[in-house]
């Protein structure tokens, strides 16, 4: 029945047009979405993680957000956090705690972190992080219980306050903000919408950047010399206020980080300064409003025209080993399409190559979307050309150069298997049913886990 379902909804014709705000959808698709506040109950003398320093009181509230997607057949949840990373015990935590609330399988849960500066630690905190998952799972069946059909558009725009901040001088890489260097100045949005209005039911947005406007300053600079006194979401969350203030509070606007992992705030210094309220506002106002104009355009009628009918939820997902320059590290990735967006994620900070790389070999079969922060948190992913100049993100790093390519083979080998336009993953015959079936029920049985 479900087959001639996807027939029926293959054929028709949809007319494209919105009249009085109102527009068709006709989808497999549902989505349910939910936010909740997750800022610590008392900010008193609490030492912030990333650039860390002790923060008292709270500039503008952490968020997470818990979007739920079902195809029909395969359920699956993506949950965006205002937290710096990933870390392997919340990714555990979260995804075991959401599937017991909505059935959700915990393989095909993606938690991804904003990499915000200015938030808690996971492990220092421990009543807090309890409070985190507790509300995750909440929001997870509030977002359940509001599931309806959409459609997904999509469309880009771009930001302005991003800079790479490596420079090589003398064969040597310095710290340096570098306006020559690579950069990823790109907002992807895509907006999910139920067509009862001009309100789309939410927008994620995927920008590339540290969130770290509010952290140390240089040489004693003014505002802030000792960094932001108080705890804040940066500028993720001042574009999700902006974005949500402009649909009146009636959509929720999720957060995901790209491959930031050498991407920083325009801010110039010795060699930065601390952020204040008008560069908050500038970054904040930024990226909302490329989100926001973004958003706008994918829904004007010949965009509308383009979107999908049918959007199947694929997903794979493995942890592999990498050298590590002490021992090997242990790292999830996933692979997740939905329709023909195709989301691949890192567990840890990837510098901006890694985004353009993968893109380059796939952008022609699917729309993808590449996801740093997410799924765990085993530190900084620098490229192999970087480790031969030195500099801050391959020397913190845990892995060898000789990652990097191990790291985009195997996400091809993900993205293969989920796009679906090579025979291994279309093969009717019956061996190779069998072993699709086999690897698939065993990914769903074992939650991916880079623990030991």
């Amino acid at each position: 029945m479900r087959y001639l379902l996807v027939v029926l909804l293959l054929n028709t014709n949809v007319s494209a047009q919105v009249i009085d705000g109102v527009f068709p959808v006709v989808s497999n698709l549902k989505a349910g979405v939910a936010k909740a506040d997750i800022t610590p109950a008392e900010v008193k003398d609490i030492t912030v993680t990333g650039h860390t320093r002790v923060v008292n009181g709270v500039r503008d509230p952490l968020r997470a957000g818990v979007l739920v997607l079902d195809d029909g057949e395969t359920k699956a949840a993506i949950v965006t956090l205002d937290v710096i990373g990933a870390w392997e015990d919340m990714v555990a935590r979260a995804r075991e705690a959401i599937e017991k609330e909505i059935r959700v399988p915990a393989a095909n849960i993606m938690v991804c972190a904003s990499h915000n500066h200015s938030g808690p630690g996971w492990r220092e905190n421990a009543k807090w992080a309890s409070e985190v998952i507790a509300k995750l799972a909440s929001a997870a069946k509030e977002a359940a219980g509001n599931m309806r059909p959409v459609s997904i558009g999509m469309a880009e725009d771009r930001i302005s306050f991003g800079i790479n901040r490596r420079k090589t001088i003398d064969g040597r890489a310095v710290i340096r903000l570098n306006p020559d260097g690579p950069n990823d100045p790109r907002v992807k949005v895509l907006r999910f919408d139920d067509g009862r209005s001009l309100t789309p039911l939410t927008i994620v947005m995927h920008a590339v950047c540290h969130p770290c406007f509010f952290t140390w300053g240089d040489k004693g600079s003014p505002p802030y010399p000792k960094g932001y006194p108080k705890m804040t979401a940066d500028f993720p969350g001042e574009a999700q206020t902006f974005v949500e203030s402009i649909y009146m509070g009636k959509t929720a606007a999720l957060f995901i980080q790209g491959c930031a992992g050498d991407i920083r705030p325009n801010l110039p210094g010795y060699p930065y300064r601390c952020a204040d309220e008008a560069d908050i506002q500038w970054a904040g106002r930024d990226l909302g409003g490329a989100t926001v104009r973004a958003a706008a355009f994918s829904l004007t009628r010949e965009q509308l025209a383009k979107r999908a009918t049918f959007y199947p939820i694929r997903i794979a997902s493995e942890v592999i080993e990498l050298p590590g320059k002490e021992q090997p590290i242990r790292a999830e990735l996933m692979a997740m399409k939905i329709g023909p967006f195709l989301l691949l994620t890192m567990p840890g900070e990837p510098m901006v190559e890694y985004g353009f790389k993968l893109e380059q070999a796939i952008a022609d079969r699917t729309i993808p979307i590449v996801v740093g922060y997410a799924n765990g948190n085993i530190g900084y992913i620098a490229t192999a050309d970087a480790y031969q100049v030195g500099g801050y993100e391959p020397n913190s790093s845990k892995l060898l150069p000789e990652a990097e390519p191990i790291i985009l083979k195997r996400l091809g080998a993900l993205a293969d298997r989920v796009i679906g336009d090579v025979f291994e993953s279309i093969s009717k015959h019956p061996k190779d049913i069998q072993k699709r079936e086999a690897e698939e029920k065993a990914r769903l049985q074992s939650t991916p886990s880079a623990k030991p």
